[in-house]
C-alpha cells in the first residue's frame, strides 16, 4: 500500500509540531507533506499538494476550517478530512457530519485514538476503491477475504476460520490485510463490526443485545465496552443523541 499524504492545518504551531513529532506517521504508512496556518493557505496547499488526508482545525484565521472543507469538497470530493478541535459542541459535530468528515477529534489529542482514526480512514479508502471499480479486483484475495467478513459478521470469524475457508495460512492473510489495506486483521474486523452496529442502531428498533449479536458479539457487555472505546459513547447514547438531534 502506498503511503498516504497528509496536510496539517492549524494556526497553533505547537499543535502542528506535536502532530509531526508525537505521532508515528511511518508506522501508519503516512507522511506529512505540508502545513497551512490559515484558511486561504489551506485551500492553496490542498490544490497544489493533493493530500489524501487533511488534518484540520476549525478555528483558523481568514476562513474557518469548516468553510475550507466545504469549498474543497467541490474540487476534491474523495479527499479525507479529520477535524481536530477544542470545540465540544454538537452543532459543530453536526456540521462536520453534513460535510462527510471522516472523524472529529477533541483537543488535547489522544494519539492512540488518533491512530485508530487513521486506521479506520484507510479502511474507508479501501472500501471506496472496491465499490468504485470492483471488476478488476474480483480475483484479488483481499477482496474475497473482506467480503467474507462482511457476509459473516454475526459469526465467530478469526484468522483460523479464514485460513480454513480460503486455504491460506493465517500469517499470509494477516500480511495481506497490512499490505493491501494498511491495517491489521483485528482492526479491520472491529471497524466493520462497529459500522454495522451503528447502522443497526439508527435504522432498526433492535435492542442493544440484538445489535451486539448481529455484529458478532455474543456478550452485549463486551460489545458495549468496544463500542464506547470506538465512539466515546455507549450504543444507547449513540442512538439517543442521533434521534434527539433530528427532533431539534
Amino acid at each position: 500500500m502506498k503511503k498516504l499524504r497528509v496536510l496539517l492545518v492549524g494556526d497553533e504551531i505547537m499543535i502542528r509540531e506535536g502532530f509531526k513529532r508525537l505521532f508515528d506517521w511511518e508506522a501508519h504508512d503516512c507522511e506529512v507533506v505540508g502545513e497551512a496556518a490559515d484558511g486561504m493557505e489551506a485551500l492553496a496547499r490542498i490544490d497544489s499538494l493533493l493530500p489524501d488526508i487533511v488534518i484540520m482545525d476549525i478555528n483558523i484565521p481568514i476562513m474557518s476550517g469548516l468553510k475550507v472543507i466545504q469549498v474543497s469538497r467541490i474540487k476534491h470530493p474523495d479527499m479525507a478530512f479529520v477535524i481536530v478541535s477544542g470545540y465540544d459542541d454538537f452543532s459543530y459535530c453536526r456540521e462536520a457530519l453534513r460535510l462527510k468528515i471522516t472523524d472529529y477529534i477533541l483537543k488535547p489529542v489522544n494519539y492512540e485514538e488518533f491512530g485508530t482514526c487513521i486506521d479506520n480512514l484507510k479502511i474507508g479508502l479501501f472500501q471506496r476503491q472496491v465499490e468504485k471499480d470492483p471488476s478488476p479486483q474480483e480475483q484479488r484475495p483481499i477482496t474475497a477475504l473482506t467480503q467474507y467478513l462482511r457476509d459473516h459478521l454475526a459469526e465467530d470469524v478469526s484468522l483460523t476460520v479464514l485460513s480454513e475457508e480460503f486455504h491460506l495460512s493465517p500469517q499470509y492473510i494477516s500480511q495481506l490485510f497490512k499490505s493491501e489495506i494498511g491495517v491489521g486483521f483485528l482492526a479491520y474486523l472491529t471497524n466493520v463490526r462497529m459500522e454495522n452496529a451503528k447502522r443497526l442502531l439508527l435504522s432498526t428498533d433492535l435492542s442493544v443485545a440484538e445489535v451486539a449479536d448481529r455484529s458478532g458479539y455474543a456478550d452485549y457487555r463486551v460489545f458495549t465496552k468496544a463500542f464506547k472505546k470506538a465512539e466515546n459513547v455507549t450504543p444507547s447514547q449513540y442512538r439517543r443523541e442521533f434521534f434527539t438531534d433530528r427532533q431539534d
